[in-house]
């Protein structure tokens, strides 16, 4: 088991987090879970950081700085955390710039250039440079959650690289804060300080020759400092801009405060052909033949990443569309333009040059921007779709980055390949063809102490065949602790010494972001990774699910983030709601699988899953599911975070209002009978103080006129179970009479499932309130009343889904694996097994919310399917996040702010936007009371919009 993070006293109360809160404006973190949420990035490394600022300006930068630097800490800026080779972890004081400092400071259209504070997030960016015709053109995968002023810090390329450079061709200026705290702009014409920049100068030189003879000429190049633009002949060329020695500096040598950036214009139209090939050795070999038809890029897609692909239910139906029978890989190649004629013709030259290199029919055209999105969606997730694999043998960062000249392209990778077969593993390989540097992750345990062996030989062994091309050992990602310490081997003793003079020159003092780049760490220290040796399960704790699908059981499953940070985007699906209000790295999927992991591995202490650190971390999750379908890795914190709510509950009890809303399918039977006694109690302004709800959101009404059993009489047809939910039950019963009626229509005999004791309930209460035994009761109870091979059909989607999710965990076996195949949410069932009915048409709009939980498991195009059978009804889909209700949430005192703050992102904004005569549509009951209360509409579930519009 690993060792407790250092203690409490030793940084929380230290004068150095003292000072920091009286003096910075911004949030100081220095609680043991705050620092392990930062101790982590993309890479295998973990490294505790002393503390964490969240500055909200640059004053709160240049005080944390001031503060740091009287202290002897280092310091650490950090944007995103998706570095990949351990650049953004550090024993330091980690600066976050994400969360405020990420505005736009200046759009100058005519001249084609922006200025942005360091932790402005790409999308963003481009989102609005798109009213202007512009973008920015470098474009990592991550642009979703990379900051500019990380993607400046790695130098970071792009699949676009190939036309428009990487980072360093596309910063014009930097204006830095030095280690002394002056400032500083670097820039094409930087004369101050004029002692600094002489002295870099005559570094460079006096280093000409050697930077001529020892540095690779591929584009891809991006290990150690970029001292080539010191060189008179860089100057001559106009390629001597000092901003330029900043960028891919991981931040070792000033902090970058703001940056000018050179635009281009958009290309608004594009297409793609997607080449098959039937190996490895065929898409390589075509590579230099492709290029030369002038594409905007040309992206690799491998077997491993087909195959993976396949098995994630959000990517399935695009790579099918993507793939021919036979073909083991991909080159994905794109072009861009203005006019789509040209490059419809571009489309045809590419598909007689693949007849021409023997692959006749091998190209999948892709023209429709739908299409193209969704093939943008699956190579942006490339690193995450390879690291859902389960287990502890994972693709690891380590030669990912090398990059060969095309011409080698082939020959390189082949050999590449023997010496991993010859290591006893394998490669997974994707990304930039089109200029020779492809991501291959060799499939190691760093867990294993034979696997770290492999680790090392792998990467000396490759870095060596990558000099023996002429090649570059780090071509994206930067060099981090990974590939720092094989510099040397790269560029020569004299060439590193120029490095480490670079770093005195800025930063004698080593203030930024030491033992990176220069002065590096062996890049195997175990110390390091995070697993260490003794890394494991506390084995004080027992998980009350069942884990077995994942290797390594809980702790496994929370090993599935890999910290690329999927989750911090905001332009697509659900994830991560919370983060979208508060972006705070503790309310963020990530966060939480960060804090989830180290209590189970014990580094948080004794009996951490208890501990208010792993509460607070999991309190403003609304267990959304959106992690489950739209996390790449499968991180599914929602189920997580039951085992934290038992923890707790088993240790600490549970609160008054938890155990009755865990109680509410038990008391609603009587509270329906005295509604109005109980809807006035309710209401009540000292029920609600000591409940802790808050004052000015209503609850939900009991109802006198409940749905009742004999509702649904015999008849005729096949029989169908139908779960009538707590909710529907007793709070609007009319969308069970709904229901009732429709599936009568549809020729289906719908019988209410019932069991003894009193109506079924499927736990959904008893799991929010961590009470997984009297769940895994009322578990049974469905599964007993529902034995046979008949459909269970049900209109809740968080109830209905809780059948074909959690059972499976609190009751693993057959029975809940058949009641899971078997339960459908109405839509589903009517698209499955009703293919028409007699309806009438409607001449309306429907605007269409989707429950969580429906788009968590890919049931929410049912219900737009099922509306979009009404003639003259138009369905509009609303695209949003969580509506932020989620059970109590929304109710709850301390989370009523959070709840609303969810709503007002996307979905009440659409939902004012909509007509008057237009409906809303919503299943889940929580939205529509979030609707209701927030935004004065009603909304309706989609059963109701069905029984009217039935002849």
């Amino acid at each position: 088991m690993n060792a407790p993070l250092l203690p409490e006293s030793r940084w929380e109360k230290s004068p150095l987090a003292a000072r920091l809160r009286a003096e910075v404006a911004g949030e100081v973190l220095f609680d043991a879970a705050s620092r392990g949420r930062y101790a982590t990035d993309a890479s295998i490394y973990q490294v505790m950081p002393v503390g964490v600022v969240v500055p909200k300006t640059l004053a709160d930068v240049e005080a944390a700085m001031a503060i740091a630097r009287e202290a002897g800490v280092p310091l650490l800026a950090r944007g995103g955390g998706t570095s990949q080779c351990g650049q953004t972890v550090n024993r330091a004081l980690v600066l976050d710039g994400s969360k405020y400092l990420r505005r736009i400071l200046a759009i100058d259209p005519e001249a084609g250039t922006a200025v942005v504070e360091p932790g402005l997030v790409l999308s963003h960016l481009n989102a609005a440079l798109r009213e202007h015709g512009l973008f920015f053109p470098v474009d990592p995968s991550t642009h979703t959650r990379a900051t500019i002023g990380g993607m400046a810090g790695n130098n970071s390329c792009g699949a676009k690289s190939i036309r428009y450079g990487l980072m360093a061709d596309n910063v014009l200026a930097i204006e830095a804060i030095l280690a002394d705290g002056t400032r500083a702009r670097f820039a094409e014409d930087s004369a101050e300080p004029a002692a600094l920049i002489a002295r870099l100068r005559a570094l460079g030189a006096a280093e000409a020759s050697e930077i001529a003879a020892r540095f690779p000429r591929q584009l891809r190049r991006v290990g150690g400092y970029n001292i080539d633009a010191l060189t008179p002949a860089a100057r001559a060329a106009g390629r001597g801009n000092l901003a330029r020695l900043l960028v891919g500096s991981e931040g070792t040598l000033a902090f970058s405060a703001a940056l000018t950036l050179k635009l281009a214009p958009i290309k608004p139209r594009k297409v793609l052909g997607l080449c098959q090939f039937p190996n490895f050795r065929a898409a390589m070999a075509a590579t230099p033949h492709l290029v030369t038809l002038d594409p905007e890029a040309v992206e690799l897609v491998d077997r491993t990443m087909i195959d993976l692909g396949r098995s994630i239910a959000i990517f399935r139906p695009t790579i099918e569309r993507m793939v021919q029978p036979g073909t083991d890989c991909l080159l994905i190649v794109e072009f861009h333009g203005h006019e789509e004629a040209p490059l419809l013709t571009k489309l045809a030259d590419l598909e007689t040059m693949m007849g021409d290199l023997g692959h006749p029919g091998a190209v999948v055209a892709a023209t429709k921007p739908a299409f193209q999105a969704a093939i943008a969606e699956v190579r942006e997730a490339g690193l995450n779709i390879m690291m859902s694999m389960k287990g502890d043998r994972k693709p690891v960062s380590v030669i990912e980055d090398t990059a060969v000249d095309l011409a080698d392209l082939a020959d390189y990778t082949e050999r590449l390949n023997e010496i991993l077969e010859r290591h006893g593993t394998r490669g997974t390989w994707y990304a930039h063809a089109s200029v020779g540097c492809l991501h291959v992750r060799p499939v190691l345990s760093m867990k294993d102490v034979g696997d770290v062996r492999r680790f090392r030989a792998i990467a000396e062994e490759c870095f060596a065949l990558v000099r023996a091309y002429r090649g570059s050992h780090s071509g994206e990602h930067g060099d981090g602790i990974v590939r720092s310490e094989f510099h040397e081997a790269m560029f020569g003793p004299r060439i590193v010494r120029a490095f480490e003079a670079v770093k005195d020159a800025f930063d004698p003092a080593g203030f930024f972001n030491p033992g990176r780049i220069v002065r590096a760490p062996r890049m195997d220290d175990r110390s390091l990774f995070r697993t260490p040796p003794g890394y494991g399960p506390d084995p004080a704790f027992t998980p009350k699910l069942d884990w077995s699908e994942h290797p390594g059981g809980l702790l496994g499953a929370a090993e599935m983030c890999n910290n690329n940070g999927t989750c911090r985007g905001f332009e697509a699906g659900a994830m991560c709601p919370s983060y979208r209000v508060t972006r705070d790295e503790q309310h963020l999927t990530r966060g939480r699988a960060n804090t989830l992991r180290l209590a189970l591995s014990g580094q948080l202490g004794a009996d951490a899953m208890a501990s208010d650190a792993l509460a607070d971390a999991m309190a403003l999750c609304v267990s959304c599911k959106a992690c489950r379908r739209e996390c790449p890795t499968g991180v599914d914190m929602a189920r997580m975070k039951l085992e934290v709510l038992a923890a707790r509950a088993e240790r600490q009890g549970i609160p008054l209002r938890a155990r009755l809303l865990a109680a509410l399918p038990r008391l609603a039977p009587l509270a329906a009978r005295v509604a109005p006694v109980a809807n006035a109690l309710a209401g009540l302004s000292l029920t609600r103080r000591r409940l802790g709800f808050a004052p000015d959101r209503r609850l939900p009404a009991f109802r006198r006129d409940a749905f009742r059993d004999h509702e649904a009489p015999a008849g005729e047809g096949a029989k169908v179970w139908l779960l009538a939910d707590t909710f529907n039950r007793y709070f609007e019963p009319e969308n069970l009479r709904a229901a009732v009626r429709v599936l009568r229509v549809a020729g289906f005999r719908p019988v209410v499932a019932r069991a003894p004791g009193g109506p079924l309930c499927c736990g959904r209460t008893e799991l929010a309130a961590g009470r997984l035994e009297a769940a895994r009761r009322a578990a049974s109870r469905v599964i007993a009343a529902c034995a046979g091979d008949e459909p269970v059909v049900g209109l809740e989607p968080s109830c209905l889904l809780t059948l074909r999710d959690e059972y499976s965990a609190l009751l693993p076996g057959d029975a809940a694996r058949d009641l899971a195949a078997r339960a459908r949410l109405l839509p589903e069932f009517l698209e499955e097994r009703c293919p028409s009915l007699p309806v009438s048409a409607m001449a309306t709009t429907a605007h269409v919310h989707g429950h969580c939980h429906q788009k968590a498991h890919g049931a929410w195009p049912a219900t737009l399917a099922m509306l979009g059978r009404i003639p003259g009804l138009t369905v509009a889909p609303i695209t949003s996040s969580c509506c932020g209700m989620a059970g109590s949430f929304g109710y709850q005192a301390e989370t009523a702010a959070i709840s609303r703050a969810m709503a007002e992102a996307a979905l009440l904004p659409a939902v004012r936007a909509a007509a008057a005569g237009d409906v809303i549509v919503a299943d889940g009951t929580s939205c529509r009371h979030q609707i209701a209360d927030l935004a004065g509409r009603r909304a309706v579930h989609s059963v109701q919009i069905l029984a009217e519009a039935l002849k």
